[in-house]
């Protein structure tokens, strides 16, 4: 259970250093956010919608308890970036653009998995008791 418990803590603590630094430029529009939006071809105000729910998600994927809360956090971070994903895509950016979000979807897949074992470890002690 402890090898499980520290995985968690450094995918969660990863997923949430990856989405809730990418809020904050977000919410605050910052040049470099404006930028990449107009590149993409998004609209702007966007922006601060997309990083309060980032920050929203990363915050609910922290907090303990509230297990329904954290299944649409985890769902939304992983929306997110998907949709980061595609929009790269389509507008023809290189492949190392694309590649970098590969890490983003392994560490929120890390922390949503070992989240729900951890779960299922600490039901399955409570029954034994």
């Amino acid at each position: 259970m402890r090898r499980l418990t520290v995985i968690y803590w450094i995918c969660t603590g990863l997923t949430a250093l990856l989405m809730g630094m990418g809020s904050i430029p977000n919410i605050l529009s910052s040049a470099d956010s404006i930028a990449l939006f107009q590149q993409i071809g998004y609209p702007t105000y966007l922006l601060p919608f997309l990083g309060v729910a980032k920050l929203l998600g990363v915050i609910a994927i922290i907090v303990p308890g509230f297990p329904r809360i954290k299944e649409w956090a985890y769902a939304g971070l992983t929306f997110d970036l998907a949709g980061a994903t595609y929009s790269f895509l389509a507008i023809g950016a290189p492949v190392a653009v694309i590649a970098s979000m590969i890490p983003g979807f392994l560490v929120i897949a890390g922390s949503y998995v070992t989240y729900h074992k951890r779960r299922k470890a600490k039901i399955s002690l409570s029954l034994e008791v």
